[in-house]
């Protein structure tokens, strides 16, 4: 890796940022939809802050990162071997810590998730929502964004190594990356707690997420680009029924 400023004359510079930049955001969705959700228990007057916070700890935590690069790439070693299982793969299997990481990460998301879908189908939430806000406290929340955070920045710069060669390039489009999702996080986070069945998509979307990480984890190849178009057609078809619901209601008020 070259830690040499790039030469920004160049148009393949400006392109290989763009490009790294558009990928980071890509990457940075399902953390920003984590990090909505989980900011959206804290009071309203808290919320911002605690989005903010989160994202600006993932620009340093993947700046540093980027810094020690040597010792990033290092991890993809292995360091335990799984043996084969007849009839669920062939072979045995080497883990990183990389892999471990992303494995952890993966379990983390999926019982994160699926506790916040149980707590939301439950027929107290709605008279318990307030207390519940009040004790779960800033500093925990900030915690559960920290460890998602480390997850998805392992993730998103272990794939940007494979793009670009330039360290300086990398670490910009981090800072591009992470400014224009706090421009979106606010209204993410709105729309989200707005519509209690987008926060069940967006929750569905983690778990899937989830299972993603576990798979990339174990060396099972899953397309994210898959993934995220499954996620914009649900997204699609839930924003229809959203402007349905709100036509149906005017017109009942209507008559």
């Amino acid at each position: 890796m070259e830690f040499i400023f790039p030469d920004f004359t160049s148009p393949a510079v400006w392109i290989s940022l763009m490009t790294l930049s558009f990928l980071e955001i890509v990457l940075g969705i399902d953390n920003i939809i984590f990090i909505s959700i989980v900011a959206g228990k804290l009071p309203k007057k808290q919320q911002r802050k605690a989005r903010n916070l989160g994202l600006v700890l993932a620009m340093f935590f993947r700046i540093g990162l980027l810094l020690s690069i040597t010792w990033i790439i290092g991890l993809k070693d292995p360091v335990l071997t799984i043996p084969s299982l007849k009839g669920v793969w062939e072979g045995a299997i080497s883990l990183s810590y990389k892999d471990l990481i992303l494995i952890a990460g993966g379990l983390f998301l999926i019982v994160k998730s699926t506790l916040e879908i149980h707590h939301k189908l439950s027929a107290k939430e709605k008279v318990e929502m307030k207390d519940n806000r009040k004790l779960i406290g800033f500093g925990n929340v900030i915690f559960q964004i920290i460890l998602v955070d480390a997850v998805f920045s392992f993730d998103s710069i272990l794939t940007a190594v494979g793009l670009v060669d330039s360290v300086i390039i990398m670490i910009i489009a981090v800072i591009v990356s992470i400014a224009i999702m706090m421009l979106f996080a606010g209204p993410v986070t709105k729309i989200i707690n707005t519509h209690p069945t987008l926060q069940m998509l967006a929750l569905s979307f983690l778990v899937v997420i989830g299972v993603v990480l576990i798979a990339g984890g174990l060396h099972q190849e899953v397309s994210k680009s898959i993934i995220y178009s499954c996620l914009g057609f649900s997204l699609i078809v839930e924003l229809l029924n959203i402007r349905l619901r709100k036509k149906e209601r005017n017109v009942q008020l209507n008559n």
